[in-house]
Parts: C-alpha cells; structure tokens; sequence
C-alpha cells in the first residue's frame, strides 16, 4: 500500500478506520460543514481523496520515493492541519511539499522550506524546537497552528483551480473552528493570501471592502466580531527565495515577532 492507511499507529495521525471519507467536493463540503471540532476536522481532512489527479501523483509518490528517503514509509494522504487548538497565531501555506509534508505527515516538516519555517519560529517563541524532521520528534507550537490552502502534495507545486475549489471547504471550515481565539494571521506567499480571503468571510471574519494586494509585510485590519485581527504577508520559505536572497530569515523573523 502506497499510503499510511487510518489507525495503524502512526504518531500524530488524527483519523481511525471509522473516520468518513469524502470521494467529491460534494462529500467535502458536507464532512467539512458537519466537522463540530478541529480535531473531527483534522481527521476527516486526513483521510480525503476527492481530487483524483492529488490522489494518484501522492501515494505514486509515497510509493517510488526520493533516494535519499528510499528506506522510509511515505504518509501518502492529505496532510491536516496541525498545532494548538485555541491558537493565537494562525499560518498559512499553499500545500505540502511530495517528500516533505507527504512524506512525514506534519505540514513544513522534513524539507528546507520547514527547516527555514520552523527555525524562525522557534526564535521568535511561536516553537520549541528549531527543526521539525518527523511526526514524533517531540516538535510543538506554542500558541499557533499551521494550516495549508490544499491539503495533498500537487504536481509541480501547481494546484489546478478546480482542486483549490475542491480543497477550500477544509481550509474555512478550519479558518472558522479557530477563529475565536485567533488574533494573527500569516500568509505564506501570495497563493495563500489569495485563498484566505474567501474562507475568512465565510468564518465571519469583517473584511475591507477591497482586498489590498499581497506583500512582504503587508499588513490589514480585520476584525472578528469585537477582535481585532492582524493579517500579515510574508514572502514564502521556498528555496527560491531563500537561496536567491528575497526572503532572508531577518525578514522572516521580523514577520513573526510581529506577531509575537
């Protein structure tokens, strides 16, 4: 098998063979809608396979495998969000990358873009270790909780529109599930800038009347119901832009403690 299949003990898995599985967008708006608790959410995420084309290049991946990970088992399924249940500080990013999120099971973990990630957050007090390698590797958030816009590993990094619409239920249903203790928000990249506004409306987020284009630092206002909440963007942790210099990690650090 290709995939961690549910409740065969993998650390961190949130779902059991009992946990319903969504086959269509129908079905995921539905499991999403119905979801009462982040943890009923996470599962029902980890477990999904509506979009064929994420389906098959994931457990493809899960199953051939990088060399230099050639001896290790794949998670191969959506990877669900993950941190604290009443968090302060909410992050979000495009997707998991095929051997890092897709491999380990825990979003920005086991690929350099985490390694950048999860180093700036532990500096800045948001983690309380500098690296996130694996699922058991007593890594934690303090105060956050890490989402992504599309749960599965695409080709090429590249969602296609009718699968960020397939995906989407999850992210504002989750978006919603958090929101009330939420007061920062941080998108990683101007994908996710994107997709959030559409999942904080639908969370009953009060938003400008004009969505401002998305920056380093860029910084807006929202409120949620007597909150007030701080949205922030922040260039992403691909290799791209660390190796060439446009995201340095002064820069992440600066977005974070911010936050912070």
């Amino acid at each position: 098998m290709s995939f961690v299949p549910p409740g065969t003990g993998w650390p961190g898995d949130p779902a059991t063979p009992a946990t319903p599985v969504a086959h269509d967008a129908a079905q995921v708006r539905e499991l999403a809608g119905g979801s009462r608790t982040l943890a009923e959410l996470t599962a029902r995420e980890s477990v999904c396979r509506a979009c064929p084309r994420l389906v098959a290049w994931r457990e493809e991946v899960a199953e051939v495998r990088r060399r230099a990970f050639a001896s290790e088992t794949y998670w191969g399924r959506p990877v669900p969000g993950w941190g604290e249940e009443r968090p302060r500080l909410l992050i979000v990013g495009l997707a998991p990358a095929a051997h890092g999120g897709n491999r380990t099971g825990r979003i920005f973990t086991g690929d350099r873009s985490g390694d950048w990630l999860f180093a700036s957050l532990y500096r800045t007090g948001f983690a309380v270790q500098e690296t996130s390698t694996h699922a058991d590797d007593g890594q934690k958030l303090v105060g956050a909780r890490m989402v992504a816009a599309v749960r599965c590993a695409p080709p090429a990094n590249k969602p296609t529109p009718e699968e960020r619409a397939t995906c989407f239920p999850w992210l504002a249903r989750e978006v919603a599930l958090a929101a009330e203790s939420v007061r920062f928000i941080v998108a990683l990249g101007g994908f996710a800038w994107q997709a959030l506004w559409p999942a904080l409306r639908e969370a009953g987020y009060a938003l400008p009347s004009s969505r401002p284009p998305f920056g380093h630092g860029a910084e807006v206002t929202l409120r949620y119901g007597e909150a007030t909440v701080t949205l922030l963007g922040c260039y992403h942790p691909s290799q791209q832009n660390t190796f060439t210099g446009r995201l340095t990690a002064d820069m992440l650090d600066a977005v974070f403690a911010r936050a912070r």
